[in-house]
């Protein structure tokens, strides 16, 4: 009789602990009989700080690298710089570790790497830590390569000989050896090369293939540059960053007189004539917006770009004189001048003349130029050794005042 009495009482104790179990999980967690809304409950994730970008040509890739080098200074990142006085790590040689300046006695301690270089798996292990972050941008090759002959024009032979980027495709090996082709490597094939493939393999199906493979293994995400918002709030989402922390003004763009027009035969030119980055890019595109169909879904993607540009609207009207970037003679503050190159006209900016010391500074890591912002982080990071020499003034003298974050929203 007595053991009756006990189980039934520990039924009850049972049932009573049970129903306090779902009690504590109710208080603490809103369970919900929709599928739908337990899909779009927020899942906690940690920003990650240490990431690889494969920083490939004419891609919008300097903005990217901006980006990058905000977020090394928000969290106090060490970035693997280019050693010396280079400003690219060893480019357009195949990368190794010591490209990377202190990699002797910092070793595989470095959080962010995106100067220009040539992927060499391997190597770059040897820098970056186990968990870092792969990723990389590509671009369309059709206006790609007719930026590249513009940007380019004197330093390709390839493309140096002829008269306009239509006459070039019209016959490209009339103008493109390849025994120059560490000269010509923009004129062919040029993201194919930066991920560290031959740009003058033949197409083969097999090894096209293989090669798409190995950079999905290598890589987390490939962005698309024609898509750069969307990209953005891609990138946020993998990498768990803030909204402030991919907003961006474009850098390192070209005025619109100096865009030549490509034909329709041009156009078919290229997707032949750079057959391996069209499949490249491709293939890529595909996986990009299957990522978003995926992760994000094409709604919340609408309205986070909107936020977005949003934001950047508001920051552009803090910081900007002109609320748009200007050519290289109307930039008035020379330290803020883009490099040069070939027949391009790169834009700059002015910002206002009457911003608070840290708006001002804030203002100013996001409009200025790649090689500007390398010498500066060189100087920090590394303030024994020569600094890297621009060649113009300098922006800043004090190298203290890193951890500057952006204006509060109103």
């Amino acid at each position: 009789m007595h053991g009756r009495y006990l189980i039934i009482f520990s039924l009850c104790l049972g049932l009573t602990c049970l129903s306090g179990y779902f009690h504590v999980k109710n208080k603490n967690y809103r369970i919900s009989k929709s599928h739908e809304e337990l899909l779009i409950l927020p899942t906690p994730c940690h920003a990650k700080t240490n990431v690889m970008f494969l920083k490939t040509h004419k891609t919008a890739s300097s903005t990217v690298l901006n980006i990058m080098f905000r977020f090394a200074e928000r969290y106090n990142l060490t970035v693997a710089l280019p050693a010396a006085q280079l400003f690219h790590l060893g480019y357009p040689k195949t990368f190794v570790a010591h490209f990377v300046e202190g990699f002797e006695t910092i070793g595989q301690n470095y959080n962010i790497m995106c100067n220009h270089l040539r992927f060499n798996p391997l190597e770059v292990k040897r820098v970056m830590a186990a968990n870092t972050f792969y990723f990389s941008i590509l671009r369309n090759p059709i206006p790609l390569l007719e930026s590249s002959y513009i940007y380019y024009k004197n330093n390709v032979p390839a493309f140096r000989s002829s008269k306009n980027v239509n006459e070039f495709l019209a016959s490209p090996t009339k103008y493109y050896h390849p025994a120059d082709y560490r000269e010509n490597i923009y004129a062919r094939n040029i993201m194919w090369f930066d991920f560290g493939y031959d740009n003058n393999a033949e197409d083969d199906k097999n090894y096209t293939q293989a090669v798409l493979e190995e950079i999905e293994q290598n890589f987390h995400l490939i962005l698309i540059a024609d898509y750069f918002d969307e990209s953005m709030i891609l990138l946020k989402h993998a990498l768990c960053w803030d909204l402030d922390d991919v907003i961006y003004f474009k850098l390192n763009s070209r005025s619109q007189d100096t865009v030549q027009t490509l034909t329709p035969e041009s156009e078919e030119q290229i997707k032949a004539w750079c057959s391996l980055d069209w499949k490249l890019y491709l293939h890529f595109n595909q996986s990009f917006w299957r990522r978003i169909e995926e992760t994000i879904g094409l709604e919340v993607l609408e309205k986070e770009v909107d936020h977005l540009r949003s934001r950047q609207k508001e920051l552009m009207e803090t910081c900007l004189s002109e609320q748009e970037a200007v050519r290289k003679d109307d930039i008035r503050n020379k330290a803020l001048l883009p490099f040069q190159s070939g027949a391009a006209n790169i834009l700059g900016y002015n910002l206002k003349q009457d911003l608070d010391n840290r708006t001002l500074r804030t203002c100013q890591k996001m409009v200025i130029p790649e090689l500007q912002y390398t010498s500066y982080l060189y100087a920090v990071q590394h303030p024994h050794k020569k600094r890297k020499d621009v060649g113009l003034p300098l922006l800043w003298t004090n190298l203290q005042e890193r951890n500057v974050q952006l204006p509060v929203s109103n």
